[in-house]
């Protein structure tokens, strides 16, 4: 309760902004987009897969969805890592249903079972470990919002990521789930964030860095939760958003290849 509690209260800090639903422009000439099916061990999940212009083998990234769903904005930030050079899968979390408001989406993410979800983000990874275009040594995760603390989930049960990237996700707390995590972690905050408060990210920060973690977390001033999606409407900060994301293929570059 504690988790969905704060979740809400971050997503009622910024302005109501997934009514307006923007066409989602195609994928540039060189991306090849679709959608897959993989399992995760009992039910089949989908996924939006962009792949990377050539051949060869890529380093492989998993993609966490806001509370709203996979939708258009998920798909271009998908096809984003996939110019970069990576093979980018985001996993479908609510099986084929998108919010545009946020009672929806509040309905919506408390509808997830933490164990389903965490088994679908497992299966995810297998799947991008079975593609014979991935390095499977070199595969990491990025979530935004509910999809920030989903990547976390993940990093404290399946070592065998290699990078993890949060925006404005809750962090972990129990010292037992900070001993298992071993990835890298970036985090990108906003410093008026109401459910992830500058005071958790340095809590967060000191706890990982005493046990010798790898960790480069940044705070931005002026900015609130959501601040990197432009359909933020009043909340959206282009400087920082640009700033994060450059911070985040930095760091994909580093860890990932």
């Amino acid at each position: 309760m504690k988790l969905v509690f704060r979740l809400l209260v971050a997503a009622l800090s910024v302005a109501v902004f997934a009514g307006i639903v923007q066409a989602l422009p195609p994928a540039p000439a060189a991306v090849k987009t679709q959608m897959v099916q993989f399992t995760n061990g009992k039910d089949m999940i989908d996924g939006y897969l962009a792949l990377p212009p050539g051949t060869g083998r890529f380093p492989g990234i998993l993609v966490i969805h806001e509370w709203w769903g996979l939708n258009d904005w998920i798909k271009e930030e998908t096809q984003k890592l996939a110019e970069q050079g990576y093979v980018a899968l985001a996993v479908d979390l609510y099986r084929g249903k998108v919010a545009t408001d946020w009672e929806t989406a509040h309905e919506l993410m408390r509808g997830v079972p933490e164990d389903r979800a965490l088994a679908d983000m497992k299966g995810a990874h297998l799947y991008l470990v079975s593609r014979d275009d991935v390095v499977k040594q070199h595969i990491g995760v990025i979530g935004w919002c509910w999809g920030g603390g989903e990547a976390m989930e993940l990093a404290v049960h399946d070592q065998g990521l290699s990078a993890v990237v949060v925006n404005y996700g809750v962090l972990p707390t129990d010292p037992n789930k900070l001993q298992q995590i071993v990835a890298p972690i970036l985090g990108n905050f906003g410093a008026n964030d109401q459910g992830i408060t500058p005071s958790d990210v340095h809590e967060f920060e000191t706890a990982m860095l005493s046990i010798h973690r790898q960790v480069d977390l940044k705070i931005y001033p002026g900015a609130g939760h959501a601040f990197m999606n432009p359909n933020n409407q009043g909340g959206y900060r282009p400087e920082a958003a640009a700033d994060a994301w450059q911070r985040t293929l930095n760091f994909f570059n580093k860890t990932l290849h």
